[in-house]
């Protein structure tokens, strides 16, 4: 496939690239600054301005599936679906956090009193964006979001899928690496099972 990466060289969006193309699909990687990406074979570097809409759907255009992995507090959700829609590209998938889901029936993570306060902006939008989706009836969306905690760890390909629940490890712990969190992403994109909706992953 041909897929656009918004935000190619963050921790998420390189690891997602990386995964991409050790399958063997095409890459652009769109980011502000295209010289800090590493050059690597099938990936071409474009430079795109997530608040540019028309410029964001020009370079979009072309593309089999789009993976946004930007963060939601420094950009704005309708600006980039309607990118991706005006680019004609059905496939969405969002890089999510996990501040929506659900600790039990009604609490999400984020309103739990252990939630950090320096990641609520963040989170807050993130769900915003959720939400948003929710009510898109043209791309087949999917927002995958991860464990409460999210970071570097080992690339095992063994983890579970859940819905709109936070995911408990048999440890207590909440957790899912990057290149876990890649795999399944680019698992759904290759294999859709959660076609406009959330799914989360851990251990």
């Amino acid at each position: 496939m041909k897929v656009a990466v918004i935000g190619a060289s963050g921790v998420r969006g390189s690891k997602i690239v990386d995964e991409l193309l050790a399958r063997g699909h095409d890459v652009t990687g769109i980011v502000r600054h295209p010289e800090k990406l590493p050059a690597k074979p099938k990936l071409a570097a474009k430079k795109g301005d997530v608040s540019d809409q028309a410029g964001l759907a020009q370079l979009l255009t072309g593309h089999d599936a789009v993976v946004s992995a930007v963060r939601f507090a420094g950009s704005d959700a309708k600006t980039l679906i309607a990118a991706v829609k005006k680019a004609s590209v059905k496939r969405y998938l969002v890089v999510g956090g996990a501040g929506s889901l659900e600790v039990k029936p009604g609490v999400k993570l984020i309103d739990t009193p252990e939630f950090p306060a320096a990641y609520k902006q963040e989170a807050a939008a993130g769900g915003v964006f959720l939400e948003l989706l929710k009510g898109e009836k043209d791309l087949e969306w999917t927002f995958l979001s991860p464990s409460a905690m999210i970071g570097d760890g080992p690339r095992t390909g063994k983890f579970r899928l859940g819905g709109d629940q936070l995911l408990v490890g048999t440890d207590g712990k909440s957790f899912i690496s990057n290149d876990d969190y890649a795999i399944a992403l680019v698992d759904e994109l290759e294999k859709p099972k959660h076609i406009r909706k959330r799914f989360t992953v851990g251990y």
